[in-house]
C-alpha cells in the first residue's frame, strides 16, 4: 500500500509514533523517523523500520523550532527526494487535575502548545512545497495525519492545557483540509487511553493496570488501547483507502467515549 511513499513520522521513537512508522513499513514504506530527545529509541525504531522491510533515516528535530521542522523535511527529501505522508505524531503534556487551577500558568500553555498545535502547522508548512510539486508533476495527492486525542474532543484528559491544545489541532486540520487541498488531504486521529511507556511511566505499573481494567470494564469492545491500534487506524487516513476523505476526525477508542458522562 506505501511501496514508493516516504512518510514522516514526527515523535516516532516509542508509542504511536514509533508503531506507525513500522506498520508503514511493513507495506513497503521509507520513513523518517524523528525524535526530540529519544535518540536510542528512535534509531532502535529506525531499525525496526529497517527489519520490517522498509527504508529509514532517524533526524532529531524539535517540532516546536520552526528551523527544526525545515531541517526535518530537507534531510527527508536530500534523501528520497520527495515526501508523500506527514504524521504529524509529536506530543507533550502536563498532568494536572482540571479543577487545579493554579497547577497549570502560562509557560505551560505555551509550551504544551508549541508543540501540540505550532509544531504540527510549521512541519505542515515546511513539506508543503514538495507535495505540492509531486501534485503539479504527478497529480499525486499528499495525505497529512495529525494525532489529536478524545481529550480535544470531550475536553479530557491529563490537563486542560492538553485537551485545549488537541481541541485546536481539530480544528486547524478542518482549516488545513480546505486550504491545502487538492495537493493534500488533512484528517485527525483521536485515540482514547492508549498504553503506551509514557503512560506507565507517570502512573506506575500498578496504577497503570488498573486504568487498563477499568477502560476494558466499561468500553463497548471491551478492549484497552495499544499503540498499534491507533497506528492501524493512523495507515487508513495515511493511505488510499481514504483518497476521498479530507478535513474529518476518527475516535479510535474502542468506544469508550460512548462511555463517558
Amino acid at each position: 500500500m506505501f511501496k514508493g511513499k516516504v512518510a514522516i513520522v514526527t515523535g516516532s521513537g516509542t508509542g504511536i509514533g514509533e508503531a506507525t512508522a513500522i506498520e508503514i513499513a511493513k507495506l513497503g514504506g521509507k520513513v523518517a523517523v524523528n525524535y526530540s530527545k529519544s535518540k536510542t529509541e528512535a534509531e532502535a525504531t529506525g531499525r525496526a523500520v529497517e527489519e520490517a522491510g522498509g527504508e529509514a533515516i532517524v533526524v532529531q528535530a524539535n517540532v516546536s523550532d520552526d528551523d527544526d521542522c525545515k531541517k526535518l523535511a530537507k534531510a527527508t527529501v536530500d534523501k528520497w527526494g520527495r515526501i508523500d505522508i506527514l504524521i504529524n505524531n509529536a506530543g507533550t503534556t502536563k498532568f494536572n487535575d482540571h479543577a487545579n487551577l493554579d497547577g497549570i500558568d502560562k509557560d505551560d500553555f505555551e509550551r504544551i502548545y508549541g508543540t501540540n498545535v505550532i509544531g504540527p502547522y510549521q512541519m505542515v508548512r515546511a513539506v508543503f512545497p514538495t507535495m505540492k510539486q509531486q501534485h503539479e508533476k504527478e497529480g499525486s495527492v499528499a495525505s497529512i495525519v495529525n494525532m489529536a486525542s478524545i481529550a480535544g474532543v470531550r475536553g479530557i484528559g491529563s490537563s486542560v492545557a492538553y485537551a485545549a491544545s488537541k481541541g485546536a489541532l481539530n480544528t486547524m486540520t478542518m482549516s488545513l483540509a480546505r486550504a491545502l487541498g487538492p495537493v493534500a488531504r488533512v484528517n485527525a486521529i483521536c485515540p482514547g487511553w492508549v498504553g503506551t511507556p509514557w503512560m506507565t511511566n507517570e502512573f506506575g505499573q500498578e496504577l497503570f493496570d488498573k486504568i487498563v481494567e477499568n477502560v476494558k470494564e466499561i468500553a463497548p469492545l471491551k478492549h484497552a488501547g495499544t499503540a498499534e491500534d491507533v497506528a492501524l487506524a493512523t495507515l487508513f487516513f495515511a493511505g488510499p483507502l481514504s483518497r476521498h476523505v479530507t478535513g474529518e476526525t476518527m475516535l479510535v477508542d474502542g468506544g469508550h467515549h460512548l462511555a463517558l458522562k
